[in-house]
């Protein structure tokens, strides 16, 4: 008998309950309130042979970008590799791409899923995990065209078409083209509620447009779609701390993050790096943030990092930096130093990404003013951090106050006037502008 489920893509195996369960937890993975790992790993647990349970339990764990997560995706795939007689072209290319990630080889990880794409254009976990890749590894052309590429093979009557828009929303987002992008998120979120991948998009567009008062009003009255306690609800409390940032409503700021970033316990990699990213921009502003910065550093020791996800290892820095840990900052150098020298496809991203970053930021810590601009100067045309364009703005902004600290006036004053002409309606943009201006008039 032929399976499928529910958008015609091809199963090798499944009972009606486990494939219904599995529809459950892909909801769950687009944007459905939910515990999907919860759901998977009951499905597994009454279908052990049901191949497309452990794909899906695979994708999950490398959606968490967790170092930790290694082990249980190993268990996974050894489990999976069991049933390898049993599986389709499809679902033997999905457990391909997860073995390349599990062997640190993300770039090949994300080029399988995108190829699983090309021939299975309605998988929605190979496009979930396509998307996530393309962001992680900082292909911002790739997060918009991986998924126009599908889109004509889907419509409205396929359940996570809302989902799919509201992807491409924020693919068309990171490439600048702001008005498309929150036409196709507003139509996502006609189609598909709760859409949180359509809110958070359309959070991006006002906050690269300089919305600020739009941008806090958006949140708060879409909250009940995304405010579930989780990854998603701390990234988006994020996204409302840094329109209040740029109205330098600091008081508001410090507040969002005690009680809505901050306060959660057992935060996913994800979280943290939003609390280390927010608190550098208040550090760089001259905040006082000492218990903070101690608190979220011991959050941060408490984490297996090696450099393998340099948006991860680049967090963890911040708040070793923030916490006064020169100890621990150096300790980190030095297993990036260590892990570098190694061979395979994970140490070349170390080489290239990883310890240009974390040795740019520790001259900065060390105020080594001339290092961190020479060093965030060549971070700043790579592109390949990962994370969104509000994301990797920490480095545009720590380059900029490592200008004025050096005293190099002429660069500072360039780059704020950078800022101010794409984002005229930011305040901060402004006052930053006018620093640089005064500073450099002192100067001359």
């Amino acid at each position: 008998m032929d399976l499928f489920d529910a958008c015609g893509v091809p199963l090798s195996s499944g009972n009606r309950a486990s494939i219904d369960r599995y529809e459950t937890a892909v909801g769950m993975l687009l944007g459905r309130p939910g515990d999907p790992q919860a759901e998977v790993a009951e499905v597994l647990a009454e279908d052990p042979l049901f191949v497309m349970g452990h794909c899906l339990r695979a994708a999950l764990l490398i959606l968490s970008a967790d170092e930790a997560a290694e082990p249980a995706l190993r268990e996974c795939l050894t489990a999976a590799a069991e049933l390898a007689h049993r599986a389709n072209d499809r679902e033997r290319r999905h457990l391909a791409a997860a073995r390349a990630w599990l062997a640190r080889d993300l770039a090949r990880a994300i080029r399988i899923y995108g190829e699983v794409l090309i021939d299975y254009p309605r998988d929605r976990v190979a496009l979930r995990v396509a998307h996530f890749g393309d962001y992680f590894l900082g292909q911002h052309g790739m997060l918009r065209d991986r998924i126009a590429q599908v889109l004509p093979c889907w419509d409205e009557s396929l359940p996570g078409y809302g989902y799919a828009l509201g992807m491409y929303a924020f693919g068309l987002e990171e490439t600048a083209h702001y008005a498309q992008s929150e036409e196709v998120a507003r139509r996502a979120l006609e189609l598909d509620r709760p859409n949180p991948g359509a809110v958070h998009a359309i959070a991006h567009v006002m906050e690269m447009q300089g919305r600020q008062r739009e941008g806090i009003a958006w949140l708060a009255e879409t909250q009940p779609l995304w405010d579930r306690g989780d990854g998603t609800a701390t990234h988006l409390a994020w996204h409302l701390a840094l329109f209040h940032l740029d109205l330098n409503e600091t008081a508001t700021v410090l507040d969002i993050y005690d009680t809505r970033i901050a306060a959660h316990a057992g935060m996913r990699l994800s979280s943290l790096a939003d609390a280390s990213a927010l608190l550098w921009r208040l550090h760089l502003r001259g905040l006082s943030l000492g218990g903070r910065w101690r608190e979220l550093a011991g959050r941060w020791a408490g984490r297996t990092l090696s450099g393998c996800f340099p948006f991860n290892d680049l967090h963890a820095l911040v708040a070793f930096i923030g916490a006064g840990n020169l100890g621990r900052v150096e300790q980190s150098l030095q297993t990036l130093r260590r892990h570098a020298a190694a061979g395979g496809p994970g140490a070349q991203r170390i080489r290239d990404i990883s310890l240009p970053i974390a040795e740019a930021f520790a001259a900065f810590g060390r105020e080594d003013y001339g290092a961190a601009i020479e060093g965030f100067s060549r971070i700043r045309v790579m592109g390949r951090l990962g994370g969104s364009h509000a994301q990797q703005d920490a480095i545009h902004l720590t380059l900029i106050e490592a200008a004025l600290r050096h005293r190099h006036f002429r660069l500072a004053r360039a780059l704020a006037a950078e800022r101010t002409a794409l984002k005229p309606g930011s305040d901060f943009n402004r006052a930053l502008s006018r620093r640089a201006e005064a500073v450099f008039g002192l100067a001359a």
